[in-house]
């Protein structure tokens, strides 16, 4: 990849502007979840969400974060035992959002690695100010970059989110799927399906959660793209994309996208999902 490639001209000088704050709020309970991410989005952070565990682990692999607020209690994970797993494993400084009550909780959480804890119920401006202590000690603790470099390294982040560079591929139902292209490979040598941009990560969040009803919500959340223009539009059409991506399992003789009436889609799989 060249300078000319980065959208913004890496070749050029880049202008000194403030980098947000890259928040992931993790917590099952929408009414806590999304009017925290809207408070933090207008104090001019960059937030994500999750409603689960499963979720949390396919933003980091996905993204790079500054700071994961993350809830105890998740209806397929313990957050004390997951904090000690998002540090090992993503290095992210980790507020961990516990009850009144709850001490034990908030040892563990400490012992296993969590850098701060917030009660709840809690004043976001509260958290706000947390999530920047934390992320300045993250900061400091971090090695220094010469400024061209670190630049140049935050522009090329904002293109291609950690770890989507590299090569993906997934085998279901006799099926492969190639998401670094937005290839289908339908079994028995017959032709590939192409897929638009926008149905292969659609494609590829379902099948991370294979076998499990994604809300509407959860896929736009899940599939929104990082630092594109475009993520409103795909946001409208969200129920066109889920139709057209049928449509490509069909014709390549695998028609496992289902509609869950009132809670819905699934992608059903007959065996684990494969990578390579």
């Amino acid at each position: 990849m060249t300078d000319a490639d980065v959208p913004g001209g890496l070749g050029t000088a880049v202008a000194a502007s403030p980098v947000p704050l890259r928040v992931l709020v993790v917590d099952d309970h929408p009414r806590i979840r999304d009017p925290l991410a809207v408070f933090l989005r207008r104090h001019a952070l960059h937030v994500r969400t999750a409603g689960d565990a499963a979720a949390m682990t396919l933003w980091l692999r996905h993204e790079r974060f500054d700071v994961v607020v993350l809830d105890v209690m998740l209806p397929d994970g313990d957050g004390s035992q997951l904090c000690a797993q998002v540090r090992r494993q993503h290095g992210v400084p980790v507020i961990l959002l516990t009850a009144r009550d709850a001490i034990d909780d908030r040892v563990r959480g400490l012992e296993g690695g969590a850098d701060d804890y917030v009660v709840k119920p809690f004043d976001p401006r509260e958290l706000l100010a947390r999530l920047r202590a934390v992320a300045r000690r993250g900061m400091a603790a971090m090695p220094t970059m010469p400024a061209g470099a670190a630049a140049r390294s935050a522009a090329l982040a904002a293109v291609f989110p950690a770890g989507l560079e590299r090569q993906r591929n997934y085998r279901f139902n006799g099926c492969r799927f190639d998401a670094l292209q937005g290839l289908l490979h339908p079994a028995q040598g017959r032709p590939a399906v192409p897929l638009s941009e926008a149905q292969a990560r659609l494609l590829e969040v379902l099948l991370h959660h294979a076998n499990r009803v994604l809300s509407r919500d959860e896929l736009l959340e899940l599939t929104r793209t990082q630092g594109r223009q475009g993520d409103l539009a795909y946001d409208r059409t969200m129920d066109r994309q889920i139709s057209r991506l049928r449509g490509k399992l069909q014709a390549a003789g695998t028609a496992v996208l289902r509609t869950v009436r009132g809670q819905g889609y699934l992608l059903a799989v007959h065996e684990d999902v494969a990578h390579g």
